[in-house]
């Protein structure tokens, strides 16, 4: 195993962009946070507003770009049939698969940690001027709270979780743009579906969405209103991820290279 890690860091370092994309990730979350921080204002106070998920809107938009690092590091190595030579060496494909997935969700949290302090670092500093801050009775952007602690940790776990979900979609269909397709479908999709169903049908997909569900550990306030409640949002998602890591184990198994 400590051989195939090594092996997967080394090709993941090597692989062509990864190194921009995940500053592109970086950038893009903090962008989007910033921007969303910027121009949301409640000067009189009393706007259900949330401060930690408004500094955190930028996941939305980093996610694509972890979700695209994850799917480049399996699906380059079909597109260029390298995948061989790496099963050649480690002829164990299960451990190839765990490998990659531990390099990638080590990598993801990285990139996670730093978008995600830094965009409450400027969530701190910007919505307190437009009156949203402890002044009008908002909670303070700070991670000795606790729900701002835990929609911080959720967040990067939430990231780890998408690079592993887009690994085990990538795996399976062995295509670059068919996988960076079906996952950001599958992101981006619930929550247009839930807010053009019903209420309650409406609600009910958005308990299952990967996205919808799992971004539920953002928020801080007005938790009765969600559709599902924070950590169990983040185990929707965690479970599509073991559901396409687990296909990816199974077709791995079965198939040839």
């Amino acid at each position: 195993m400590t051989y195939a890690l090594r092996a997967e860091w080394t090709k993941l370092r090597s692989l062509r962009g990864t190194g921009w994309l995940l500053i592109a990730a970086i950038i893009s979350t903090v962008a989007v946070s910033v921007a969303a921080a910027a121009a949301v204002r409640c000067p009189a106070g009393g706007c259900a507003a949330d401060p930690a998920k408004i500094s955190l809107t930028g996941v939305y938009l980093g996610q694509a770009v972890i979700a695209i690092v994850a799917v480049l590091s399996i699906s380059d190595e079909y597109g260029t049939g390298m995948i061989r030579v790496t099963f050649a060496a480690v002829p164990r494909r299960i451990i190839v698969l765990a490998a990659k997935a531990t390099v990638l969700a080590g990598v993801a949290a990285l990139a996670g940690v730093i978008a995600i302090g830094v965009s409450l670092l400027a969530g701190a500093l910007i919505l307190p001027g437009h009156g949203i801050g402890p002044a009008h009775g908002y909670p303070a952007l700070s991670l000795a709270d606790g729900p701002v602690l835990r929609a911080a940790v959720g967040s990067v776990l939430y990231l780890m979780l998408i690079a592993l979900f887009s690994l085990g979609v990538a795996t399976c269909a062995r295509d670059s743009a068919a996988s960076i397709g079906v996952v950001l479908a599958l992101l981006y999709l619930f929550p247009i579906l839930g807010s053009v169903l019903g209420s309650n049908l409406g609600r009910h997909v958005q308990q299952l969405g990967p996205m919808t569900a799992g971004l539920a550990i953002q928020a801080t306030t007005n938790l009765s209103t969600l559709p599902i409640a924070p950590w169990a949002g983040l185990g929707v998602l965690a479970a599509w991820s073991a559901a396409a890591l687990m296909a990816a184990a199974l077709l791995l198994s079965r198939r040839h290279a």
